[in-house]
C-alpha cells in the first residue's frame, strides 16, 4: 500500500487513444519529473485536464502529446493521488511512457491492485469491487444494469441492514447473559426466536434471486441438438446473425462447441451449437459427441432439432430420450421441403411436447423461436429491473451459509440451548454477511477476488 503503482489501463493493441494511471504517494512527483505543459505540474488544479508532452528527464526525448488528469487525494478512485496520461494508442508509446514511470519510481500494478486500494481505503465495499469486473465483462444491458447496480451499493445496503440487526441481537443477549445488574430490558429467547425470523426472511428473498441474477450475468445456457445436418450450424448462423459456424451439407462438419452470445429482446442468451450426435468410428467427432452430451447436462435448455425432409427415425428419438428431461423446445426444420405425412408423423409424435416447425432456408417460422425463448424465462420470473440482484456465486454461498447459521440458532431455541449457546450461530451469520461486504474477510479471499481482474483496473 505504500508503493506507487501504475499499470496501461486500456485494452492491449492500436487504438485512438491510450490510458496508463498511476497512484500513490509519488504520484504528483513522478507526473511533474516527466510532464511538460503550459502550467508546471504542481501548479494544475485537481481535477483537471491539461495539455502538454512527456519528456524523459534523462534524455530530454519527447515520447508523445499528452492530456493529463491530475486527482488529488481522497476524491479520487484509490482515495491516493491519482494521475491519468491519456497519449495516442499505440503499444509502443504506452511501453514507454509506463517504462519512463517505473523508471522514476513507481512499480507495475497488480490485476485488480487498484481497485483493491479503492476497497482497503473505504471508498467501496468488497461487494462493490466485485461489481467493478462484473460491469466490465458484462455482455448484455440486463447484465451491465446487474453490475452497476451492485457498484452502487445497493446489495451491499441490504446486507448491511440485515447484518446491523443481527449485531443489535448479539448485542443484547450478551448484555442480559453477562451483565444481568444492569437496568436494561432483559431479552428472552422467545423474543431472539421472534427477531430471527423476519431475518431469515429478508435473506431468503436475497438468495431466491441468484437464479435470475446468475441468467442475467452469465447468459441462458440454450444447446441446440440433433443429428448431423439437421440445421443445427445453421440455426446459430440465423439467430446470431453472423456466419460464425461453418454449414456445409457433409455430415458431421461440427466437430466440437461453438459457442455465441446473443440478446433476444433484452434476455442475453448464450447459444451452443454441438456436434451432431451419433455412433462413430471417427475419434475427433466422438469426442465431440461426448462434449455434446456434457454441455446437454449443463443447459438450462435444449434446443432439438428434427429434419422434416429425413423424417422422424431412431437416432432421433434416441436424442431425444437424451433431453426428455430437460426443459427443451422441440425444432422441425426443413418444413419447405417436407411432406405432409412426415411433418404430421412428427408432430403426433410430439403431440405432448412444445413443437416448433421453421424453415431456415426461406426464414420461416425463427421468429416463433425467439419467442418461446424469451416467454420461458420470462413470464414473471426473470426481473431483468430488480434493484437488488444476486449474480455472485460466492454472494450465494455466503447467503446460503448465513440462512444455515439462522437455522441452526433456531433449532437451538427449539431444543431448549441457553441464550450464549445460540448466540454462537448468530455471531456465524453476521460473519458470513461480513464476507460479502468485506467486514469480515481475511487476505487469502482478498487476493482470489482481486486476481480475476485486468491489470489497470
Amino acid at each position: 500500500m505504500e508503493d506507487t503503482i501504475a499499470a496501461i489501463s486500456t485494452p492491449p493493441g492500436t487504438g485512438g487513444i491510450g490510458i496508463i494511471r498511476i497512484s500513490g504517494e509519488k504520484s504528483f512527483k513522478i507526473a511533474s519529473r516527466i510532464f511538460k505543459g503550459a502550467v508546471e505540474f504542481e501548479n494544475i488544479k485537481t481535477h483537471t485536464i491539461n495539455y502538454g508532452k512527456i519528456i524523459d528527464p534523462s534524455s530530454h526525448e519527447t515520447l508523445d502529446e499528452v492530456l493529463v488528469s491530475k486527482m488529488k487525494r481522497p476524491a479520487s478512485f484509490t482515495k491516493e493521488d491519482v494521475v491519468e496520461i491519456n497519449c495516442h494508442g499505440g503499444i509502443i508509446v504506452l511501453r514507454k511512457i509506463l517504462g519512463l514511470i517505473v523508471k522514476e519510481g513507481a512499480r507495475i500494478a497488480e490485476p485488480g491492485e487498484f481497485t483493491k486500494r479503492a476497497f482497503l481505503n473505504g471508498r467501496i465495499d468488497l461487494s462493490q469491487a466485485e461489481a467493478v469486473i462484473d460491469l466490465i465483462n458484462s455482455k448484455t444491458d440486463a447484465g451491465s444494469k446487474a453490475a452497476l447496480n451492485q457498484l452502487e451499493g445497493k446489495l451491499s445496503k441490504k446486507l448491511k441492514e440485515v447484518r446491523e440487526k443481527l449485531i443489535e441481537l448479539i448485542a443484547h443477549i450478551e448484555v442480559t447473559v453477562d451483565y444481568p445488574e444492569h437496568d436494561i430490558e432483559e431479552i428472552t429467547g422467545d423474543m431472539v426466536y421472534e427477531s430471527l425470523k423476519p431475518i431469515k426472511s429478508l435473506i431468503y428473498n436475497i438468495s431466491e434471486t441468484f437464479e435470475n441474477g446468475r441468467m442475467i450475468r452469465e447468459g441462458l445456457n440454450v444447446v441446440i441438438v440433433g443429428r448431423p445436418n439437421v440445421g443445427k450450424s445453421s440455426l446459430l448462423n440465423e439467430l446470431s446473425g453472423k456466419n460464425k459456424a461453418i454449414v456445409t451439407d457433409i455430415p458431421g462438419t461440427t466437430r466440437d462447441i461453438i459457442e455465441e452470445y446473443i440478446n433476444i429482446k433484452g434476455i442475453p442468451i448464450k447459444l451452443i451449437d454441438t456436434a451432431g450426435i451419433r455412433e462413430t468410428e471417427d475419434v475427433v467427432e466422438r469426442i465431440g459427441v461426448e462434449r455434446a452430451k456434457k454441455a446437454v447436462n449443463e443447459s438450462d435448455l435444449t434446443i432439438m432439432m428434427i429434419d422434416g425432409e429425413a423424417g422422424i427415425i431412431s437416432e432421433d428419438i434416441e436424442i431425444f430420450n437424451e433431453v426428455r428431461n430437460k426443459r427443451n423446445i422441440v425444432i422441425l426444420n426443413k418444413i419447405d421441403i417436407s411432406s405432409n405425412d412426415k411433418i404430421k408423423e412428427i408432430e403426433n409424435y410430439f403431440k405432448d411436447y412444445n413443437l416448433i416447425k421453421i424453415s431456415i432456408k426461406t426464414g420461416s417460422g425463427i421468429e416463433k423461436i425467439e419467442e418461446e425463448l424469451t416467454g420461458l424465462f420470462n413470464k414473471g420470473s426473470l426481473r431483468l429491473n430488480d434493484e437488488i440482484l444476486l449474480t455472485n456465486i460466492r454472494h450465494k454461498n455466503m447467503i446460503d451459509k448465513c440462512m444455515v447459521s439462522i437455522d441452526n440458532a433456531l433449532s437451538a431455541y427449539d431444543g431448549g440451548m441457553p441464550l450464549d449457546m445460540i448466540t454462537i450461530d448468530i455471531k456465524d451469520a453476521a460473519y458470513y454477511l461480513g464476507q460479502i461486504t468485506g467486514e469480515s474477510v481475511n487476505e487469502q479471499v482478498l487476493n482470489e477476488i482481486f486476481k480475476r481482474f485486468c491489470i489497470g483496473k
